[in-house]
């Protein structure tokens, strides 16, 4: 039915401006990420160790040493890694409606994905 298709061709456009913000704001979690790392990159850096909090001693490493809590670019990791997983799957379904071969859902798809970089 022409309205059924209508819809259709509106969802297609929609997840694909979807997609296109997803992917945006991956590169902007990027961005944070890459701020929130410490400048060096030593295992004790990373780890952010206490002042004094008595851990083990110099060359024994040991898993007391690793701290309680997360470090902040683990957490900026972590959200990098979900909109991973929801870009992909909206590419997949994306993928999937335009090999349905229908002009109209292939143009819906480039529209979309435009207006979503456009944005």
């Amino acid at each position: 039915s022409p309205a059924g298709m209508a819809l259709s061709v509106l969802v297609i456009l929609l997840l694909s401006v979807l997609y296109e913000a997803v992917k945006m704001g991956k590169a902007v979690l990027l961005r944070r990420a890459l701020l929130a790392l410490p400048r060096s990159l030593s295992q004790e850096a990373l780890t952010e160790p206490q002042e004094g909090d008595g851990g083990p001693t110099q060359g024994s490493p040991s898993l007391t040493a690793f701290p309680i809590s997360f470090p902040r670019w683990f957490w900026f990791h972590v959200g990098q890694t979900l909109f991973h997983v929801v870009q992909v799957v909206l590419g997949y379904m994306v993928m999937l409606a335009v090999m349905s071969y229908n002009a109209w859902i292939f143009l819906a798809a480039i529209a979309g994905s435009t207006l979503g970089y456009f944005m």
